[in-house]
C-alpha cells in the first residue's frame, strides 16, 4: 500500500512518556522542588545542606550532559543523606544513562522503598528494566528480562506497561493485551495512583486492540486516555490514527488537529496523518501545509513526497507537483502507483507524451492491472493514437470484466472511429454494468439513431433524460429522432425543453465560477470581496443553494448575523427541494454542473462526451479502484494513507 501508515508505539518502548523530561527520565530537580526536603530519619543540618548543594552541582553537570560529573555528585548526596530518596533516584538515572544499569537498579528500589507508590521512581526504574532487557540480545532474552523484572517487583503497574510496550514491539498482541490490562487493574486497585501513567496503559491498550482488530473497545480505551490527558498530543494521534482507520476522517482531523498544534511533544507522523486525512475528505488546500511539513521533516518518505505531488495536482497545481513526483520515485523506482500519479499530473499539463511514457513504465511493472491499461489507453487516445487506446481499453476490459469504464471509453471511441456498431456493444455493455450512467445512456441513443434504430434510440434517449432531467443534449437528439419519425408536435416540444434548460445550465455553470472564485477569497481573507461573488452567484442562480449557504458563511464573518440566517435558511430550503448537494467547505470546489452548456456554447455534443479520466488504486485494496466519470484533476483524488508500522 503506497504511504501505509500503522497504528504504532510512536518508535519507542512505552510510547509517549506522560511527564517525562527531554531525556526521557522524570526530571531529577523537579522531584526535590527545588532542594532535597527532609525526611523522618533527618540527616544533621550540615548534612543535609552539603547534600543540597551537591544535589544542584549534579543537577547542573546533567544539563550540560557531564554525566561522570554528574554520577560523582549525587554519589555524594547518597553518602550524605542515605535516607533521601531524590538522591539515590538521580544517582540511578545517570548511571543508566551511563550504561551501568545493574548499579542503577539497587538505587532505584531503594529510592522507592524510601518513596513508596512515587510516579517518577516508578518510572525511572521501569526504564532500567528495560535498558537491562534490551542489553540482553534477542527479543526473546529482553522479553525474559522483563518478566524477571515484574515478578520481582509485583504489583508495579510501570513494570507492567512496559512488559506489554516490549511484547507489542514484538507483535505479540494477546500477551500484550494481557499485560496492559494487568497494568489496568493494578493503577485501579493503587489508592493515589498517577492518572498520567494510567492514561498511557489506557492509550497502549487501545492500540494493541485495534491491531487485534477489536476496535470498538480500542477507541474506547483510547478515548479514555484523551479524556484522562486532554493535553497529550500522543494520545490524541493515536486516537485520530484509529478514526482513520476506519475510515472517519471527519471525526478524525479533531484529535489530529490537536495533536499537530500541540506546545510540546508532536508525534513525528502527526503531519502526514492530518495531511491525509484531510486529503481524503477532498480539503486539498488545507492538507497541502502539512504535507510540505512531513517533507521537511522526512525529506526522504515516499508516501508524504506522492501525496503532495496529489494534492497539488488535485488544486491544479501539476508543475509544481513533478518534482514531488520525481523525488518519490527516486526513493521507490520500482512503484507503479508512483508512475502512475505522474502520467496524471503530465495529463493535467497536456504532455501527453510525458504521461504515455509514464503509464508504460507502471504498466511494466505491474501489467495485470486493468487501471493501469485504462490510462494508457486515454493517454493514447490523448495523442490520437486511436488503434493503440483501442488495444489497451480492450486488455483492461479482458483483465476485469467488472468495470464498467474500459467498455465505456472503448465505445465512444469506436463511435469517433466510425465503428458503430462495434460502438453500440460496448456502450451496452458499459450500461449493463453501470446503468445510472446518464451520459452512456445519452451516447447509445446517438450512435444508435445513426444507425437507425429509432426504437431502441428513444428507450436509450428517455432512459438518459430520467437519469439527467437537467440536462439539454438527450431532448435535442430525442427531438431530431422522433422529426424522422413524423412526431413534430412531440419534438417542438423537446426542443423547447432543451432550449430552456440550456439557459439554466447557463446561469448554473456561472453561478458555479462565482461561488468557486469566492471561496478562494474566503481563503485569503478578502471577505467583502469574496460576498461580492457569491452575490454575484445568487442573482445569476437565485435555485442554486451553494450560493446561498457561501453568502450566509461570508455574512457571518463580517458579522451580518441576520442576513447570514435568512440565506442559510433559503439555502436549507433549496437543498430540500433539491437545489444543490450536501455542503462543502469553504475552499473546496463546486462542482461543476454535470454537462452543463458553457455561456459561450452551443448544447452539449454527444458526439464529444467527457470521457473518465485517469484514476488511481484505492488505499489498501487488492482491487482496483472503480472508475467514474471525472475532470482531469480529479484522477489523484485518492489518497494512500493508512497507518504506520
Amino acid at each position: 500500500m503506497q504511504g501505509g501508515r500503522r497504528m504504532g508505539w510512536a518508535g519507542r518502548v512505552g510510547g509517549s512518556r506522560v511527564g517525562a523530561g527531554r531525556t526521557g527520565w522524570w526530571p531529577v530537580a523537579a522531584v526535590c522542588c527545588g532542594c532535597l526536603a527532609a525526611t523522618a530519619q533527618q540527616p544533621s543540618v550540615r548534612s543535609l545542606q552539603q547534600a543540597n548543594a551537591a544535589f544542584h552541582a549534579g543537577y547542573a553537570a546533567l544539563e550540560a550532559q557531564k554525566l561522570d560529573v554528574a554520577r560523582a555528585d549525587f554519589a555524594r548526596v547518597v553518602k550524605l543523606a542515605p535516607t533521601l530518596p531524590e538522591g539515590h533516584m538521580a544517582l540511578g538515572a545517570v548511571l543508566v544513562q551511563l550504561g551501568r544499569v545493574q548499579e542503577a537498579i539497587p538505587e532505584l528500589k531503594q529510592a522507592l522503598a524510601l518513596k513508596p507508590g512515587d510516579a517518577g521512581i516508578r518510572n525511572n526504574l521501569a526504564q532500567a528494566y528495560v535498558a537491562e532487557a534490551r542489553s540482553a540480545g534477542s527479543a526473546a532474552a529482553a522479553e525474559a528480562a522483563m518478566e524477571q523484572a515484574v515478578e520481582a517487583n509485583p504489583g508495579d503497574p510501570t513494570l507492567e506497561d512496559k512488559l506489554g510496550s516490549l511484547l507489542g514491539q514484538q507483535k505479540q498482541w494477546p500477551q500484550a493485551e494481557a499485560a496492559f490490562r494487568k497494568a489496568l487493574a493494578l493503577s485501579g486497585a493503587e489508592p493515589g495512583a498517577d492518572a498520567g501513567q494510567t492514561a498511557l496503559e489506557h492509550m497502549h491498550l487501545g492500540v494493541v486492540l485495534a491491531e487485534e482488530q477489536q476496535m470498538t473497545d480500542a477507541e474506547q480505551e483510547l478515548r479514555t486516555a484523551t479524556q484522562m490527558q486532554p493535553a497529550n498530543a500522543e494520545m490524541a494521534y493515536q486516537l485520530g490514527l484509529l478514526l482513520s482507520r476506519e475510515e472517519r476522517d471527519e471525526e478524525a482531523v479533531v484529535p489530529l488537529e490537536m495533536a499537530v498544534h500541540a506546545a510540546t511533544g508532536v508525534p513525528p507522523g502527526a503531519d502526514l496523518a492530518l495531511a491525509m486525512s484531510y486529503q481524503r475528505l477532498g480539503r486539498q488546500l488545507e492538507a497541502i501545509p502539512y504535507f510540505e511539513k512531513a517533507v521537511a521533516a522526512d525529506p526522504k518518505d515516499a508516501s508524504a513526497l506522492n501525496n503532495l505531488g496529489l494534492a497539488l495536482t488535485e488544486t491544479g497545481k501539476a508543475k509544481e507537483a513533478i518534482p514531488y513526483f520525481e523525488r518519490a520515485l527516486a526513493e521507490k523506482s520500482g512503484d507503479a502507483v508512483l508512475h502512475e500519479d505522474l502520467g496524471v499530473a503530465y495529463i493535467q499539463m497536456s504532455d501527453f507524451a510525458g504521461a504515455i511514457g509514464e503509464f508504460e513504465a507502471a504498466e511494466k511493472l505491474d501489467g495485470k492491472n486493468p487501471e493501469l491499461h485504462y490510462d494508457l489507453g486515454l493517454a493514447y487516445k490523448l495523442k490520437d493514437r486511436m488503434d493503440d487506446a483501442v488495444s489497451e481499453l480492450k486488455q483492461a476490459a479482458a483483465l476485469d470484466p467488472r468495470l464498467p469504464d474500459p467498455p465505456y471509453t472503448l465505445g465512444v471511441l469506436e463511435m469517433q472511429m466510425g465503428r458503430l456498431p462495434e460502438a453500440a456493444d460496448a456502450l451496452r455493455t458499459a450500461l449493463a454494468l453501470r446503468p445510472q450512467n446518464g451520459d452512456g445512456w445519452a451516447i447509445l441513443g446517438s450512435v444508435l439513431h445513426e444507425l437507425h434504430q429509432s426504437a431502441e434510440a428513444e428507450r436509450a434517449l428517455r432512459r438518459a433524460m430520467e437519469l439527467m432531467p437537467s440536462q439539454p443534449g438527450p431532448r435535442i437528439t430525442l427531438a431530431a429522432v422522433l422529426a424522422e419519425e413524423g412526431r413534430q408536435a412531440e419534438a417542438r416540444e423537446l426542443r423547447k425543453q432543451a432550449a430552456e434548460l440550456t439557459r439554466v445550465a447557463v446561469n448554473r455553470q456561472r453561478a458555479t465560477f462565482s461561488v468557486n472564485a469566492g471561496n478562494q477569497l474566503l481563503l485569503r481573507g478578502q471577505i467583502a470581496d469574496a460576498v461580492g461573488r457569491f452575490q454575484e452567484a445568487v442573482a445569476a442562480d437565485p435555485g442554486f443553494a451553494e450560493a446561498h449557504r457561501q453568502l450566509a458563511l461570508g455574512y457571518e464573518r463580517q458579522g451580518r448575523t441576520a442576513e447570514a440566517a435568512t440565506e442559510r435558511a433559503t439555502a436549507a430550503r433549496l437543498e430540500a427541494a433539491g437545489g444543490t448537494a450536501a455542503p462543502i467547505s469553504a475552499g473546496q470546489q463546486v462542482p461543476e454542473h454535470p454537462n452543463a452548456a458553457q455561456p459561450d456554447a452551443a448544447q452539449p455534443n454527444a458526439s464529444q462526451p467527457n470521457l473518465p479520466q485517469p484514476q488511481v488504486s484505492q488505499p489498501g485494496s487488492s482491487q482496483p479502484a472503480k472508475f467514474t466519470p471525472a475532470a482531469v484533476s480529479s484522477a489523484a483524488a485518492v489518497c494512500r494513507a493508512g497507518f504506520r508500522t
